[in-house]
């Protein structure tokens, strides 16, 4: 049993939505979870199933207009930030709760040093001198591996490559050592090699720091070498939990098989790797339109009439699995 202590973030009933002139946007409809110290949750799925506005909806940084969160509460270490007003978000936001996003170029401040950057973020939260923030901007330059970092702090952003970018983001979105880190697609602009390091520091800094880690990504096999547990998302919705094992060794949802089926393999030596991907047929559903019964049901192999007119409870399958499906126990033994 998981300890109340162990808990950084529980996330009871999410609810946000977009005001849209089509009609009502669920973006996130309904969503639990929670996150242990030192613990990675992956949360996976295709564009437009909810994963980035989930993280800016925990961050509390959805646009208002158009955006809203209109249920569900969200603790961190028993604070429900829903709960707080805006001066006291920005006191936990970037101190207790750091993101890292897509694209470092889009985050960091152009026309400031990367060093001043990261004194401001110290400085927003702790009560020091110019000159120990100082220190420490060096210091978490140096902890993400940045070389020479005290040059580097008195440089700009433009002045880095893609990967230094980043490490400066990790610098910074760590600087207070947060409880909990969200990081949304942290590699996507980057190339393989400077990806695998960037995952790779990532893990080892939140192992030394005990942080609690939402890596959302839509890439399983960064899934399968980072985290413990892992969220499928579809239409706004959980549609699987589980750990990483059992999730790989049996997906109890024809989503998560399709999604893992489509992963490209490296053929042996001598083998003719296939010409085509498999793929899922048709596209994710408008969020302001959704079918009355599963939202995956018009793309599935398996869908029958009651998917199409019910949707399927989340149930839990045995040790924690969940999979919201009519046939999840069909889609496991195939799997």
């Amino acid at each position: 049993m998981t300890k109340q202590s162990d808990l950084v973030l529980e996330v009871k009933n999410l609810k946000t939505v977009f005001f849209t002139n089509s009609g009502l946007f669920k973006a996130v409809d309904d969503l639990s979870f929670s996150v242990r110290r030192g613990e990675t949750l992956a949360i996976v799925g295709e564009s437009g199933c909810g994963k980035s506005v989930t993280a800016l909806s925990l961050m509390r940084l959805v646009p208002d207009p158009p955006g809203r969160i209109i249920g569900g509460s969200v603790s961190l270490e028993g604070t429900d930030l829903l709960a707080l007003d805006e001066a006291e978000m920005r006191a936990v936001r970037g101190n207790r709760i750091s993101m890292i996003f897509q694209e470092p170029m889009t985050s960091l401040n152009p026309v400031m040093r990367i060093g001043d950057q990261i004194v401001e973020a110290v400085r927003l939260h702790r009560s020091i001198p110019a000159r120990e923030a100082q220190t420490i901007a060096v210091e978490m330059l140096r902890l993400v591996r940045i070389p020479e970092p005290a040059r580097r702090a008195r440089e700009y952003p433009h002045q880095l490559s893609g990967g230094m970018r980043q490490r400066a983001m990790i610098a910074m979105a760590l600087a207070c050592r947060p409880a909990l880190l969200l990081a949304d697609e942290p590699t996507t602009a980057l190339d393989v090699t400077i990806q695998a390091q960037i995952l790779a520091l990532i893990l080892d800094l939140q192992k030394e720091l005990g942080t609690g880690l939402v890596l959302i990504t839509h890439d399983l096999g960064v899934v399968a070498q980072t985290a413990q547990r892992v969220i499928v998302m579809y239409a706004g919705r959980k549609v699987e939990e589980a750990s990483v094992e059992a999730l790989f060794a049996s997906p109890m949802h024809p989503y998560t098989r399709g999604l893992m089926a489509s992963i490209p393999a490296v053929p042996a030596a001598g083998i003719v790797a296939p010409e085509r991907l498999n793929e899922i047929p048709g596209t994710v559903p408008s969020l302001v339109r959704l079918p009355k019964g599963c939202a995956f049901a018009p793309r599935c192999k398996l869908a029958i009439k009651r998917c199409e007119a019910e949707y399927p409870p989340l149930a839990d399958w045995g040790g924690g699995h969940l999979a919201a499906c009519w046939r999840a126990e069909e889609v496991a033994e195939v799997a």
